[in-house]
C-alpha cells in the first residue's frame, strides 16, 4: 500500500477479496475493485443467498470494520473468452444479478457498482475497421443483456485490451501500431485516422455500443500494460515504450477519436508473478512496472515531475546464490535431470529464447536455475544441494540484463496474501509476488 501511494496510484484492483491486502487498504484513500474468480459464477449464479453471503463477508465487512474504500465488484474475470468453450456463459449474468441485489440489500447499490471485466473477443468488426464493430454473434443477444443491466444500474462496462497480445499472436501484425509514437501507417477509417491499436481496439467496442443504442455507455479499461521478459516482443525497452506512451496520453488528457476524454485506465500490473500459469506463455509472469520486490525494472515519467519510487525497508536474505561448482562437468548425467526438477519448482522462464537470460552459456544457464530453486526455497538449508553439482557464491553472477535473485526476507516483512489473490486465472501458490494487482495511473 505505501508503494502504491509512493507512486500516485490512487486506484486498485484485487483478483480476489484477501482479507490482508484488504485490511491494508482501510482507510489508505486508495479506490478499491474487488474481483470474484470464475470458479464462484456458478454457485453465485444458483443462489441470491449466496450473494448475499460473499458481499456481506468481502465487502460490507471490510467497509465498516476497515473503512476499506470498495467502489466496484468485479464478477469473473474475462468469463466470455473463446478458450472457455461457452463454460460461464450461462452463469455470469445471474451471478452479476444476484451481486447486484446483494449490493442492494446491504445498502452499497449507491456506493458500490458490480460490473464484469471482459476481454476484448466479445466484439469483432466484419470490414477490419472500428466502424464495423458489433458484439460476437454468438453472445450479442447476451452481451446487449448485460449492457442493459450494467446501465440501469449506473454500472460502467469494463474492458481488457492487450496491444502486446496481438502482436505477440501475429508475426504479420504491424509493430509500430502497438506504440504510441505515431511511426506506424495509419488506419483511415471514414473521417478517422487510427496511428495505435489500443485506439482503434477502443472505437470498435463504442462503435458496437453505439449500434446497439448504448453510445453514452461509460467504459473502463480494465487491464492494459506490456510484459518485460519471457518473449523476444517483451523486453524492458517495449515495456518502457509502451507503458510511458500510455502515461503521457493519460497525463494530457487524451481519449481516442470516439471517445476525446481518457477514460479510467488500469496498468497491469504492479509487480512480477514467479508461479502464474504460462499456458499462454512464458511472459505471462512478468507483466509488473517493479520487480517481485518492488524495485524499478525502467524509469517512468509519472508526469508533473514526478517518477516511479521504488519500495522502502524492504529486507533480504544473504547475498548468496547457488550456482554450478567450477569442479562440476556439463557432462555430468545428473545434470539435465537436476536443472529439470530446479526449474520446475521455480520460475526459469528468462531463460527462454529472446529472453533477458536467453543467451547464457550452458554453466550460466544451469546456476541460473539453481540459484532460482534455492531462493524460492528461501535459502533453505539443502536447497543448494544437487549431487555435488552446486556451491554457494558470495559474488553476484548477474550479467548482461540477466538478475540472479535474491529473496526477500519474508520474516521481517510481514505476511504473504493467499495465492487466490495474486493470480489472473489459475490459483497457484505465490512465492515472489508480494501482491497482485492492477494499478490505475492518475494524471
Amino acid at each position: 500500500v505505501r508503494l502504491l501511494k509512493d507512486n500516485g496510484f490512487d486506484k486498485v484492483k484485487l483478483f480476489e477479496a484477501d482479507p490482508e491486502p484488504l485490511k491494508a487498504l482501510g482507510h489508505s484513500g486508495i479506490q478499491v475493485m474487488v474481483g470474484i474468480p470464475n470458479e464462484l459464477l456458478l454457485p453465485l449464479a444458483s443462489s441470491v443467498q449466496a450473494a448475499v453471503n460473499w458481499v456481506s463477508q468481502n465487502v460490507s465487512s471490510f467497509i465498516s470494520s476497515y473503512g476499506v474504500d470498495i467502489r466496484y465488484v468485479a464478477v469473473g474475470n474475462e468469463p466470455f473468452l473463446k478458450a472457455y468453450k461457452d463454460k460461464f456463459v450461462n452463469t455470469t449474468f445471474p451471478a452479476l444479478q444476484n451481486i447486484q441485489a446483494a449490493l442492494i440489500k446491504a445498502g452499497l447499490g449507491q456506493q458500490v457498482k458490480a460490473t464484469i471485466p471482459l476481454n476484448g473477443d466479445v466484439y469483432q468488426t466484419d470490414s477490419g475497421l472500428p466502424s464495423g464493430g458489433n458484439f460476437r454473434s454468438d453472445i450479442r443477444k447476451l452481451m446487449i443483456s448485460i449492457v442493459k443491466f450494467l446501465s440501469d444500474n449506473g454500472a460502467p462496462l469494463v474492458v481488457n485490451i492487450y496491444p502486446f497480445l496481438s502482436l505477440d499472436a501475429d508475426p504479420n501484425f504491424p509493430v509500430e501500431f502497438a506504440f504510441f509514437d505515431g511511426a506506424a501507417a495509419p488506419v483511415v477509417d471514414g473521417s478517422i485516422t487510427y496511428t495505435n491499436v489500443l485506439e482503434a481496439n477502443f472505437d470498435t467496442l463504442i462503435f458496437a455500443l453505439e449500434k446497439n443504442g448504448f453510445g453514452s455507455m461509460p467504459v473502463i479499461i480494465g487491464e492494459v500494460g506490456w510484459p518485460s521478459d519471457g518473449t523476444p516482443n517483451a523486453n524492458i525497452q517495449n515495456a518502457r515504450r509502451f507503458n510511458q506512451g500510455l502515461l503521457n496520453r493519460i497525463s494530457s488528457g487524451k481519449g481516442t477519436p470516439k471517445r476525446p476524454s481518457p477514460p479510467d485506465i488500469y496498468i497491469f500490473a504492479l509487480m512480477d508473478e514467479d508461479t502464474k500459469s504460462v499456458d499462454p506463455g512464458n511472459f505471462e509472469r512478468h507483466w509488473g512496472i517493479f520487480y517481485y520486490d518492488g524495485t524499478i525494472k525502467y524509469p517512468l515519467d509519472m508526469a508533473k515531475g514526478k517518477s516511479l519510487v521504488p519500495a522502502k525497508g524492504v529486507k533480504y536474505l544473504s547475498r548468496h546464490w547457488c550456482v554450478m561448482s567450477p569442479q562440476a562437468s556439463l557432462s555430468d548425467p545428473n545434470l539435465p535431470g537436476a536443472t529439470t526438477y530446479a526449474c520446475t519448482y521455480a520460475d526459469c522462464t528468462s531463460l527462454g529464447y529472446g529472453s533477458s537470460c536467453g543467451n547464457l552459456d550452458a554453466r550460466s544457464n544451469a546456476s541460473y536455475a539453481f540459484n532460482m530453486y534455492y531462493q524460492t526455497k528461501d535459502q533453505r538449508p539443502g536447497a543448494c544441494s544437487f549431487n555435488n553439482l552446486t556451491v554457494l557464491t558470495a559474488i553476484d553472477p548477474s550479467r548482461d540484463g540477466c538478475r540472479f535473485e535474491i529473496m526477500i526476507d519474508n520474516s521481517t516483512n510481514g505476511k504473504i496474501p493467499s495465492a487466490g489473490t495474486l493470480s489472473r486465472g489459475k490459483q497457484v501458490p505465490s512465492l515472489l509476488a508480494l501482491m497482485h494487482v492492477l494499478t490505475l495511473i492518475f494524471s
